[in-house]
């Protein structure tokens, strides 16, 4: 069969519909649920864009090989989904942002990567000037001119295209799209298109018992200093770009069905992670972050004989695509990885009940050229009303508040251990929002020691991996002397 991956970024499940968000409005998403699979528990590795695909495309988790970073991205020698596909005899065609593959990992993964269109019209401007307080919040005015201005769309038709060339071999078509990443930004209708009266509680800010990043992020940015409505329009706007990029699915699924390949494609909708969107009055995300408005993402399927309107409701993993297309494609890994494969729940199986899932982020001390506005360039480069300085800056001032953590979730308990000592442990099955740490709690000291055994044990089993070919133990004659 063929395969599209239609790849937005920062998106959170919570905020689509068929996920029970009852304001925005999707839709071909909550079309494509009802004739696929939506998997209701799906959690990314990492809630940064490079690293969390590095893990969706290879099936290894980011401590596995250093894939922590925006900066550190798949390379030649590494595997990935994508190369084993190609070699496999697929096409494989690209059209989107590159947060995946170094440069010169593209030439035997990716057979076609089609030239992005630029955005019509001048960037929008702020809502608050530099300088003030509320400019640093990622809520941007509307774009100028329509959908079909915009680049993502290109995107998207540059897709529509290549559906409807000729086909002599299967194809994989990969969509990474930019929306609905901040700057909170969309063209009419779609920027106003939710009134921010009308959205649900956020959840809210100043939380006790957490790590103490929520505090300096929004110290730095100055979000301390906004208004509540501040956070529900960027929300609202939120929403908004998330139905510009359901409108763009709809379109490619009309051409699906137009060129009559409907039949013999599985779509894949999911996102890297998600975005704060004002919830704890935040914005964004954050390298080291793992509430679950980051890590749980939509996940929908629809594949020639999957079973129409299957919900699993137990927790799975994004990296469970790599394994997942492989299997479907009837292409062996080659490489050690720890991803599963989803084909049984496509076919309409319940999911693992008992399964945990488990996320990373976060750089520490010994590791300085992780970190961002690591430099003097970098700063001079952004300078203090570059929208990205406070985080830079923050990093630079305060590297506790990014320090390393790692989680593990099941269906009723959460845990983060972070390398600073300020762990988290939520009960989600009476606190869904996160809202009460209850670590170190008496009452949860059994689960919480059950948990962080199964932490250990997670980590011994998948700290590395061994390359599968074997080296020779002779030295060349060569370096022999007389």
């Amino acid at each position: 069969m063929n395969f599209i991956l239609f790849n937005p970024d920062e998106m959170r499940a919570e905020s689509v519909g068929c996920y029970g968000h009852r304001v925005v409005q999707t839709p071909h998403m909550d079309a494509l649920a009802a004739q696929g699979v939506r998997f209701d528990q799906a959690h990314v590795q990492h809630t940064v864009c490079t690293p969390s695909r590095c893990s969706f495309m290879t099936g290894w988790y980011p401590h596995v090989r250093g894939h922590r970073t925006l900066w550190h991205a798949l390379r030649p020698h590494e595997p990935n989904l994508l190369k084993y596909l190609k070699r496999s005899g697929y096409e494989v065609v690209w059209s989107g942002k590159n947060d995946l593959l170094a440069e010169a990992s593209f030439a035997d993964s990716v057979d076609i990567v089609f030239r992005p269109r630029a955005g019509v019209g001048p960037p929008p401007e702020r809502t608050v000037p530099p300088g003030q307080p509320g400019s640093h919040s990622f809520l941007y005015q509307p774009r100028e001119g329509t959908i079909d201005d915009l680049s993502d769309m290109g995107h998207v038709d540059n897709a529509i295209a290549f559906l409807r060339r000729p086909h002599d071999r299967p194809f994989v078509l990969y969509l990474p799209l930019s929306m609905p990443h901040c700057p909170y930004t969309a063209p009419q209708p779609y920027y106003d298109m939710v009134a921010p009266e009308d959205l649900p509680a956020l959840r809210p800010a100043g939380r006790g018992g957490q790590a103490d990043f929520h505090r300096w992020i929004r110290r730095f940015r100055r979000l301390d200093e906004i208004d509540e409505k501040v956070f529900r329009k960027i929300n609202a706007v939120y929403l908004g770009m998330i139905a510009c990029v359901d409108e763009m699915l709809g379109r490619l699924l009309a051409a699906l069905d137009e060129t009559g390949l409907a039949d013999e494609t599985a779509v894949l909708v999911f996102s890297d992670h998600g975005d704060w969107a004002g919830d704890y009055g935040l914005v964004e995300k954050w390298p080291s972050a793992l509430d679950d408005c980051l890590t749980r993402v939509p996940l929908i399927v629809r594949a020639p004989d999957g079973k129409a309107g299957h919900v699993v409701n137990e927790p799975v993993e994004l990296m469970d695509v790599f394994a997942t297309i492989l299997d479907l494609a009837g292409v062996r890994a080659e490489h050690t990885h720890f991803s599963r494969s989803l084909t049984r729940q496509i076919e309409g199986a319940a999911g693992d009940p008992d399964r945990a899932v488990f996320a990373e982020g976060g750089y520490d001390a010994f590791e300085p050229h992780c970190f961002e506005g690591r430099s003097a360039g970098d700063q001079a480069a952004w300078g203090p009303d570059h929208i990205y300085a406070p985080k830079g800056a923050q990093q630079q001032a305060y590297p506790l508040s990014v320090c390393r953590s790692v989680m593990i979730r099941t269906a009723g308990r959460k845990l983060v251990r972070r390398s600073s000592g300020a762990h988290e442990l939520y009960d989600l099955m009476r606190d869904p929002w996160e809202l009460t740490n209850v670590h170190g709690d008496a009452t949860y000291a059994t689960s919480q020691a059950a948990l962080e055994r199964h932490m250990l044990d997670w980590f011994i089993r998948t700290s590395d991996v061994t390359p599968p070919d074997e080296d020779f133990r002779g030295i060349p004659e060569a370096f022999f002397g007389d």
